[in-house]
């Protein structure tokens, strides 16, 4: 069963498009495999339609074709840095390679944002100083400390 969301985002397996997506809805609340289809077992050509917080993805097995690759990447909105560490570290035990500023590939290539939710206000503060220093801050890390932005968007240190 699918949602009715009108806009879905699809991603491109070369295979274990249904083991990553067990993975992935195992990451956050409100997340199922909603079907699996195979579509033509000689080739190995198969789908999953799953959500992720309730969103809906679909992913298909279908061979070495195209690759993922950091130019799409999935951001993951944490409330706290108790759920930021779950996922990341999830990933990472998962053969996820760390990146920078809060980015983290999993081990089929997917790119996932994983930043804490009040990033987002930092961010977009009118005060141009306060953007510049949580900027800083996180550009010099690989996994996001949101006490250390917290502070850096203060003007305090760490």
């Amino acid at each position: 069963m699918a949602t009715t969301q009108k806009v879905v985002t699809h991603l491109w397996f070369d295979k274990d498009a249904e083991e990553a997506a067990k993975f992935y809805t195992s990451l956050l609340p409100n997340s199922e495999i909603l079907s699996v289809t195979e579509f033509d077992r000689s080739r190995n050509l198969s789908g999953v339609v799953f959500t992720l917080a309730g969103q809906e993805y679909r992913a298909l097995n279908a061979g070495p074709t195209y690759k993922l690759s950091p130019a799409v990447s999935i951001w993951v909105k944490c409330d706290d840095q108790k759920e930021l560490d779950r996922i990341w570290e999830a990933i990472l035990k998962n053969g996820g390679k760390e990146q920078a500023c809060g980015w983290i590939e999993d081990k089929w290539g997917l790119s996932w944002q994983v930043h804490p939710a009040a990033l987002d206000a930092m961010i977009s503060d009118p005060d141009e100083a306060k953007r510049n220093r949580v900027l800083q801050a996180v550009w010099g890390m690989i996994k996001i400390d949101l006490p250390a932005l917290e502070a850096a968007y203060r003007g305090a240190a760490a």
